[in-house]
């Protein structure tokens, strides 16, 4: 599942990595895709919210022997995820100009973004099927099946993009048409999969019926993944628009290349407490206490020795990263205090995704939906909106935001989960 977060990132990845060098205009189209990235942080949020939230109910039933429940909790995650993904695509249709230029684009980068963004919402179907469903597919323990339903579509993505970029002279919409095509053939491959006969539990039709109280335990327990998403596209937001003020086009586009090592950095957590959470949710459902605790003290000193590692790479070899996605002096010179700011003590957050991850797959939703919030919209946007004010920070103020969100986000969601999960799960053992 890590290998499958990895090619995932991919998508977005590569397009970034290629947009950053079609010339002299790659810096502007590179922050022109930067401020597309609310508005793809929101598609995702939508996926997570059925996808996330589906699949631990449905690990839960089959830990517990009831296939028939699981199966309908699938089939109504499918057609959430087929209603919800056209709704956004006419809905965005609609606004991405004026959003755009809410979301802190200039008369320089909007058209870049505007390329990007309106195929990309074509796509926006096929991203809510690839993602929300793959988690159905690991949640049955095919992690090699969840790997190739990523693999296929980025390797695609990887092949088209410089046909589409440079080949066909397409710029920022041909990064956007290789990404669309690509994600539909990774819908495909999922589909197929959980229609066919090698998944031990696959879609039917007589579950594809909406069910009230099946639904709203699905969205309940997915606002914990969903609101992680739409705080960080505010987030974005709020950097972006800050940035735009103190330090214009060039710090957006710090931001984006510093959203875009983040997301690297990001793989092995994401596939670690993905692929966590079927086991903690399956034990958990077959009253299996002891295997629910030694998953989550496997899961915490994982991600904390990861993430010690990863903070030591980025500060020791900040240019590097950097210039994986833009070799602009000026963008360099600007991205590497700024990338040591924005990664100081980035070990903090193992704590945040170790207790995000133990309440979701436990079904406690009403303490994964409050630490989501707290981190983000709590604290990280409140600072990045008025640090820059205090003290002459100016864009220092907003990449200071993340870590100062990093240690208090992460001590207060990891110490309530020891508390409230952990230490109960030992005395019921």
């Amino acid at each position: 599942m890590t290998l499958a977060q990895l090619v995932n990132v991919l998508y977005n990845i590569i397009d970034r990595i290629y947009i950053g060098r079609i010339g002299a205009d790659a810096t502007n189209a590179l922050t022109g895709l930067g401020v597309c990235f609310p508005i793809i942080t929101m598609i995702l949020a939508f996926s997570n919210l059925v996808g996330m939230g589906g699949a631990p109910l449905f690990s839960m039933r089959r830990g517990a022997g009831e296939p028939e429940e699981a199966e309908a909790i699938l089939g109504n995650c499918f057609s959430l995820l087929l209603g919800i993904g056209v709704s956004l695509t006419v809905f965005g249709l609609l606004i991405r100009r004026p959003l755009l230029l809410a979301l802190g684009a200039s008369e320089t980068t909007l058209p870049y973004a505007m390329s990007y963004i309106t195929i990309y919402l074509f796509g926006t179907i096929f991203v809510m099927l690839s993602l929300g469903l793959n988690q159905f597919i690991n949640a049955q323990g095919f992690g090699t099946t969840g790997m190739l339903t990523v693999i296929i579509g980025a390797v695609l993505n990887l092949i088209l993009d410089p046909i589409f970029i440079f080949v066909l002279h397409m710029g920022v919409r041909g990064a956007a048409c290789a990404t669309v095509l690509s994600q539909f053939v990774s819908a495909l491959w999922t589909l197929r999969f959980l229609t066919g006969s090698k998944t031990l539990l696959r879609i039917r039709r007589q579950h594809l019926h909406l069910q009230k109280q099946r639904v709203q335990k699905i969205l309940t327990l997915g606002l914990a993944g969903f609101t992680m998403n739409v705080t960080n596209s505010l987030v974005q937001v709020a950097c972006n628009s800050t940035l735009q003020i103190f330090g214009g086009d060039l710090y957006v586009g710090v931001m984006t290349v510093l959203n875009s090592v983040r997301e690297i950095i990001m793989l092995p957590v994401n596939g670690v407490t993905s692929s966590a959470q079927p086991v903690i949710s399956f034990n958990y459902g077959a009253a299996l206490l002891e295997r629910v605790r030694k998953a989550i003290v496997f899961l915490t000193g994982l991600l904390t020795a990861y993430s010690l590692l990863a903070w030591g790479l980025v500060s020791l070899f900040p240019h590097f990263f950097l210039s994986i996605f833009n070799t602009d002096p000026k963008l360099l010179t600007a991205g590497v205090p700024s990338m040591h700011l924005y990664f100081f003590g980035f070990c903090f957050m193992a704590l945040q995704f170790s207790a995000q991850s133990v309440f979701t797959a436990l079904g406690k939703s009403h303490q994964a939906i409050f630490f989501s919030i707290f981190r983000k919209g709590i604290v990280v946007i409140p600072l990045t909106l008025l640090l820059p004010h205090f003290a002459g920070l100016g864009v220092n103020g907003v990449f200071l935001a993340e870590p100062i969100s990093n240690l208090l986000g992460g001590a207060a969601s990891f110490s309530t989960m020891y508390l409230t999960v952990y230490r109960k799960l030992k005395k019921q053992v």
